[in-house]
């Protein structure tokens, strides 16, 4: 039925497509006819809408891996740079919600440790629309944060890192992926932070491990530790999936290596400078833009569909 409802969308949006285009031609043709200047300066207008949607069918049709239209789960950590690393990551987590936003996609996040002092340790959230994965696997690797430090006294120069890892999120018999229970080795422990008594007086969150990858997995945010197995678990799949799917492509080695991604100088996918000059720059695709706030608060359109169409000639 899910196949179905994605292959009848497909055939709509098409339809629709094919139809505004037409009625299009026809009102040009009748407008150049009769030399009608008010119809010409409507169809204008219009034609930038059209170019909207013919680009938005475009892209849709680089979706075309197995998983493409499913939700997906992002995780952000922090690497090199310290506070500034931590208060990265907490920046990058508000891009992505941002952008979400802007797509009508639902958000909810089941895993989120702020740091001491600024930022946060880690924090994972779903993100449940057409596509999401598809369009949010752009995203994957390590992001670089090059600025006049807000937590330096002198005004120095800091460059923070932090890692993005977007996975499908699938159901329990989707894809090829299976986890033995062997494979697992299951730790739990107290949550830390903010969630009150409960959260901080019992074993609620939970460490998984899967043995043959060395992929670990943790998820605290549940009180309860059987929703947060079950969360890790899906996180735990869909790194799985994107593991064999990164092999496939000969760059596991490169951008996971063997489970872990190395979050420091010279590993970066996305460049932002926000000093002595602002710019964001892909380092995959070369797409770059001057305009950093905006990147920053969610325009990542034109880093994605630039990566969509980048990636078919590196596979």
């Amino acid at each position: 039925m899910g196949r179905r409802a994605l292959v009848e969308q497909k055939l709509t949006r098409y339809e629709k497509l094919k139809r505004d285009t037409r009625d299009f031609l026809e009102l040009l043709e009748v407008a150049a006819e009769e030399n009608d200047e008010a119809l010409l300066q409507d169809l204008a207008e219009q034609t930038e809408q059209l170019e909207q949607s013919l680009r938005e069918a475009e892209l849709r049709q680089l979706l075309s891996g197995p998983q493409d239209s499913a939700d997906a789960i992002v995780s952000i950590n922090p690497g090199a740079g310290g506070i500034d690393a931590q208060d990265w990551a907490e920046m990058l987590m508000r891009m992505y919600l941002r952008w979400c936003e802007r797509r009508g996609f639902k958000t909810e996040v089941i895993d989120l440790q702020p740091a001491d002092d600024a930022g946060i340790k880690d924090a994972s959230f779903t993100v449940q629309g057409l596509y999401a994965y598809g369009f949010l696997r752009a995203e994957n690797g390590v992001h670089r944060l090059i600025r006049i430090s807000p937590f330096d006294a002198n005004a120095r120069r800091h460059t923070g890192f932090a890692a993005v890892f977007v996975v499908p999120n699938l159901d329990d018999d989707a894809g090829d992926i299976e986890i033995k229970p062997e494979d697992l080795k299951v730790d739990t422990f107290r949550s830390s932070g903010a969630g009150g008594q409960h959260v901080n007086k019992t074993e609620s969150a939970v460490r998984l491990t899967h043995l043959p990858s060395g992929i670990v997995v943790t998820c605290r945010a549940e009180r309860s530790q059987h929703k947060n197995r079950s969360t890790a678990m899906k996180i735990l799949r869909g790194r799985l999936f994107e593991k064999e799917r990164l092999e496939r492509e000969a760059q596991f080695q490169q951008s996971y290596g063997g489970g872990k991604m190395a979050i420091d100088f010279g590993s970066q996918v996305r460049t932002y400078t926000l000093a002595p000059y602002t710019l964001v720059k892909d380092e995959r695709t070369e797409h770059k833009t001057g305009n950093v706030n905006a990147v920053l608060d969610g325009d990542l359109d034109g880093f994605i569909e630039a990566y969509l169409k980048w990636r078919p000639r590196t596979n």
